[in-house]
């Protein structure tokens, strides 16, 4: 049995529920039934999409820097595409709200808030030892050329260092494991031939 959604609590009440000409009743039962029309969702998708595209991991590969600047300039833009899209406001509750009102503090206890670290608490480690905040990165690693290639992970401060990195893949290791099975089959054969 699913829970009463908002706009069924509010018929119960007795207030009038207004129901938009994109109305879908809300399975979650935490908004009302009413979604931006498609021109908003539209705006929001590709908002959300651009800041994903940013922070991606493949910027690595393309060798784009981020700045907090431009972090926070597309966070703005999300928060204004959702301000026009939801102009009566988020409830409290909601999620997107939180997220971008203060992610740290109010996503703390969700199933997101496992996976974000406060600045202030973070600790960079890598090679299993932890960088200290205000050390460059040459100071601790010396001078590299441009194709050393560093695996650092960010921790909460006190945590101890990250688990360490496989020494081999899972398709690296895959792969080694069919081979030596089908090298193991060919030696069979190859035995139970010397042995006819």
């Amino acid at each position: 049995k699913r829970n009463a959604g908002t706009d069924e609590v509010q018929e119960i009440i007795g207030n009038e529920v207004e129901q938009g000409p994109n109305y879908v009743a809300d399975p979650s039962g935490l908004r009302t039934g009413n979604p931006p029309d498609a021109q908003m969702a539209d705006l929001l998708k590709r908002e959300v999409q651009s800041l994903e595209e940013y922070i991606d991991k493949d910027q690595v590969q393309k060798k784009i820097a981020l700045t907090i600047d431009c972090i926070e300039e597309k966070i703005n833009n999300v928060r204004g595409a959702v301000t026009m899209a939801y102009p009566m406001g988020l409830p409290e509750w909601d999620l997107a709200r939180m997220a971008l009102d203060d992610p740290i503090e109010k996503l703390k206890g969700t199933h997101l808030g496992g996976s974000l670290i406060d600045a202030d608490d973070a600790s960079l480690w890598t090679c299993n030892k932890e960088f200290p905040r205000g050390k460059l990165v040459s100071d601790r690693l010396g001078s590299c050329n441009e194709k050393t290639k560093v695996i650092a992970k960010l921790t909460t401060k006190g945590a101890g260092p990250p688990v360490r990195e496989a020494i081999v893949s899972e398709a690296e290791r895959n792969a080694m494991t069919a081979f030596y099975f089908k090298r193991q089959e060919e030696l069979k054969k190859l035995s139970q031939a010397d042995e006819d």
